[in-house]
């Protein structure tokens, strides 16, 4: 069944406010991942690849330190421990563990007592990569595949990578028509180095949107512009006068960059400047492809990008807070860095050219 999310229209026209913004209006596409049980033919978050039988899965062969990572749950136990939690949020009157409950964490135990029953593998050991997303052409027009390609498959290895402690990222484009074979059961990692790093098998209802830089993204005479309140005031845009001190965070938090998974559109800067991406074989300035996000809205005020068919569970999580670990604007359960993003980049002149990414 196809659901929608639709993105509620901006409180004040940017464009009419600051005409000379329009130039450097982009499209992007939101995602709107939500929990669900993608098939391997469908767009999807953490769902199933549609990967040939015949092409070897991905695996990272950089150095792991599986020994010092302090963390010993297994794929396995991130989803039992999140089905208990949803379980709970759902009833909350029993809280404890059920029958079912117990001999799961029983048999997953068991299987990871038997992994190092023979000790850990060595650090230098490959590990399989993780789904991360799954995009079809037909879903998001946005994408720019190479040749005939369709689809677009972004995986990611579960442990962090010096120096920017990050999940290292793998993108693969492919014709779907032409795989006939698809691979039943991928290969999974003995652990995750994160929880954050599994997403949850999500379906998606993407929505094409329009999107302005960040302020940080503007010329210094921009800047100044959106910092201007008697700008606002002349405009009339019945921006509240509590931001007459700072209409700039105005501007960042309900006009500009959407938050949340997304394709395309402009780069969430916050953790760092802006920081220019160039294509290490061509040296074009390459553009967003993918922005992994922890987060679909802000907590506070941010949550005004919420959808429409959600607002009323945004509103009330931002005044009661997540209730055991169901949060609704955390859908995939991902989350990089310290509640951050992670954005993907690709060269505009060859999506073949290596790519690279960025904590945000």
């Amino acid at each position: 069944m196809v659901f929608v999310r639709t993105t509620p229209p901006r409180s004040v026209d940017v464009t009419a406010v600051f005409p000379e913004l329009a130039p450097l209006a982009r499209p992007a596409i939101r995602l709107h991942p939500r929990p669900g049980s993608p098939s391997v033919g469908e767009s999807s978050v953490g769902g199933p690849l549609l990967w040939p039988a015949d092409e070897p899965w991905p695996y990272c062969d950089a150095s792991h330190l599986h020994v010092d990572s302090g963390f010993r749950q297994s794929p396995a136990d991130v989803r039992l421990k999140r089905r208990m939690q949803a379980r709970r949020h759902r009833d909350q009157h029993h809280r404890g563990t059920t029958p079912e409950e117990a001999a799961a964490k029983e048999q997953n135990a068991a299987m990871l007592a038997e992994r190092f029953a023979a000790g850990p593998p060595p650090a230098d050991c490959p590990v399989p990569m993780l789904p991360v997303a799954q995009l079809y052409l037909r879903d998001i027009p946005l994408l720019r595949p190479p040749g005939q390609a369709d689809l677009l498959q972004v995986l990611w290895c579960p442990y962090d990578h010096d120096p920017d402690h990050k999940p290292s990222t793998a993108l693969f484009w492919r014709s779907a028509a032409e795989v006939v074979d698809i691979l039943a059961t991928p290969p999974e990692p003995y652990e995750v180095n994160h929880s954050g790093y599994l997403p949850e098998p999500c379906v998606l209802a993407p929505e094409a949107i329009t999107e302005y830089p960040n302020s940080l993204d503007l010329s210094p005479q921009m800047r100044l512009m959106v910092e201007d309140w008697n700008r606002w005031q002349a405009a009339d845009a019945g921006v509240d006068s509590s931001y007459a001190d700072y209409p700039r965070d105005f501007y960042d938090i309900h006009l500009a960059d959407a938050p949340g998974w997304k394709v395309g559109g402009w780069p969430p800067w916050g953790r760092t400047d802006p920081n220019a991406r160039n294509c290490p074989v061509c040296d074009v300035q390459m553009v967003p492809l993918l922005t992994i996000a922890s987060r679909e809205w802000d907590g506070g005020e941010g949550h005004s990008w919420a959808p429409c068919e959600e607002q009323a569970a945004a509103y009330a999580a931002n005044t009661a807070g997540s209730c055991c670990g169901q949060n609704p604007s955390q859908p995939t359960k991902v989350e990089v860095g310290s509640t951050d993003n992670m954005q993907t980049y690709i060269c505009p002149a060859s999506p073949e050219h290596p790519h690279t990414d960025l904590i945000q």
